[in-house]
C-alpha cells in the first residue's frame, strides 16, 4: 500500500514539474527587434503603431528594441523627428531606442543632436545579427 501511495506520489510530483515548466516556456517574453533605415515620416508613424499593437497584445512580455540607422536617423534627431512624444511614452514602457554610432559618423552628426531618450550601438547591423542570434524576432520597418 505504501508503496502504491509513493508511486502515485512521484507520478503527481512529475507532471505537476512538467507542467510548470511548460507553462514557464509560455510565458517567457517575446524578444523583437526593429530595424528603421527610412527618412520616411509615413514609415515612422506606421513604426509607432506596430509598437502600440503589439504592447497592446503583449504588455510586458515583449521587448523590444528599435535599431535606427542611415537616413532613419533623422527619427532620433532632436530637431527633426516628429515622434518625440512618443518615443519618450514607449521608452517609459520598455521600449529601447538606438541610434548607429557608424551612421552618426558617416552623417557627421553630434551625439547631442540625439534625443536624451535614446542610446547608441557602433553599428545597427551588427546589433541586429546579435541580437537574431540571441533568439530576437527580426522586423525590418518599412511599414
Amino acid at each position: 500500500m505504501n508503496k502504491a501511495i509513493f508511486f502515485s506520489f512521484a507520478i503527481l510530483l512529475s507532471s505537476l514539474f512538467a507542467s510548470a515548466q511548460h507553462g514557464a516556456a509560455e510565458k517567457r517574453p517575446h524578444k523583437v527587434i526593429i530595424q528603421l533605415s527610412s527618412g520616411d515620416t509615413l514609415v515612422w508613424k506606421g513604426l509607432m503603431n506596430n509598437i502600440k499593437n503589439l504592447k497592446a497584445t503583449w504588455q510586458d512580455s515583449i521587448a523590444i528594441e528599435v535599431v535606427v540607422h542611415g537616413p532613419g536617423i533623422s527619427f532620433l534627431m532632436k530637431e527633426k523627428t516628429t515622434q518625440s512624444e512618443k518615443i519618450i511614452d514607449f521608452k517609459s514602457n520598455g521600449v529601447v531606442f538606438v541610434g548607429c554610432e557608424n551612421t552618426l559618423a558617416e552623417r557627421k552628426i553630434s551625439k547631442e543632436s540625439i534625443i536624451s531618450e535614446a542610446g547608441f550601438v557602433k553599428s545597427a547591423v551588427v546589433e541586429i545579427i546579435l541580437k537574431q542570434e540571441q533568439g530576437w524576432s527580426y522586423i525590418k520597418g518599412g511599414f
